[in-house]
């Protein structure tokens, strides 16, 4: 997809996520990655289903040495019930079956981390866009733009809001 435009004054979410799409946590401020450890995860079809493939990642805390730092195991499989199909799009557009097949749902959560926002998308991906607190003066205060394939071109949907601080 092109590069997603700026929309001021508004949080950007998503539910699911076509295969392909990578994403990437962060540790928190006070935190620091366990070394060796990989913060990407990878939205693919196993099975036939789309499901994230997490690697071993940890985030501990910066004051403890990693030498003397807690083993936790954590369990990096994603459960099938888990998974999100996204609806069909409302405008199909020219969409491929492989464009809309498979969406992986939400990441899970690690402790002391966060998903840093993606910066590439692929056909399919639906965004939700909500005005942030204090900004929300027009109607409507919340709308969404996805990434379609139309006529052979990838671009995003209008998205019909706008967040102002205007009085």
């Amino acid at each position: 997809c092109p590069a997603l435009p700026r929309t001021e004054f508004a949080d950007v979410t998503a539910e699911t996520y076509p295969l392909g799409t990578k994403l990437y946590y962060e540790c928190d401020r006070g935190y620091m990655r366990r070394g060796g450890h990989y913060p990407g995860i990878w939205c693919q079809s196993i099975q036939q289903v789309a499901s994230w493939v997490y690697k071993k990642f940890e985030c501990i805390d910066e004051k403890i040495l990693l030498s003397t730092a807690p083993t936790m195991e954590l369990d990096f499989t994603q459960k099938p019930e888990r998974i999100i199909q996204s609806p069909a799009p409302q405008k199909q557009g020219n969409l491929s079956e492989f464009d809309q097949k498979d969406f992986c749902g939400p990441p899970k959560t690690i402790p002391h981390a966060s998903l840093s926002l993606n910066k590439q998308y692929y056909v399919g991906q639906v965004l939700h866009f909500k005005c942030q607190s204090g900004y929300d003066k027009r109607s409507p205060i919340s709308g969404t733009r996805t990434c379609e394939k139309v006529n052979g071109k990838i671009i995003w949907t209008s998205l019909d809001m706008q967040c102002t601080n205007d009085s």
